[in-house]
């Protein structure tokens, strides 16, 4: 889904047997992943995708509330969500509070920025 046209190893990253995997699935069909690695008190979403036929649907959107709305950020001491998200993308990141830190990068040809949220300490 991410990178449609690289093999599925191409997406393989250290760390992704210890990752928070999601899915969200429509008539048994898997339309959209979110990967999120914890590092202390830090998460960070990674391989965040949907099926290019759903996109525009919310699906997304809803998978990102379910993971900043639920318990498993807050359960495991994460203060802060970040990311790297497509400019493309932006708009979604920032609906759920996410702002944008620095300048313009490129994964390839791909313009992104980074983005990240404090979230509400569970102490």
């Amino acid at each position: 889904m991410l990178w449609p046209e690289k093999p599925a190893s191409f997406c393989e990253l250290d760390g992704d047997a210890d990752a928070l995997h999601l899915g969200a699935f429509i008539e048994g069909q898997l339309v959209c992943v979110a990967s999120v690695f914890v590092d202390g008190n830090r998460a960070r979403l990674r391989k965040f995708a949907t099926l290019p036929e759903y996109q525009g649907q919310g699906i997304g959107g809803a998978v990102l509330s379910i993971l900043l709305n639920g318990d498993f950020l807050s359960d495991h001491g994460v203060e802060w969500f970040w990311c790297d998200a497509r400019e493309a993308a932006m708009g979604l990141y920032q609906r759920f509070g996410l702002s944008p830190e620095g300048e313009r990068f490129y994964k390839g040809d791909i313009p992104y920025f980074k983005m990240g949220i404090s979230l509400p300490s569970s102490a």
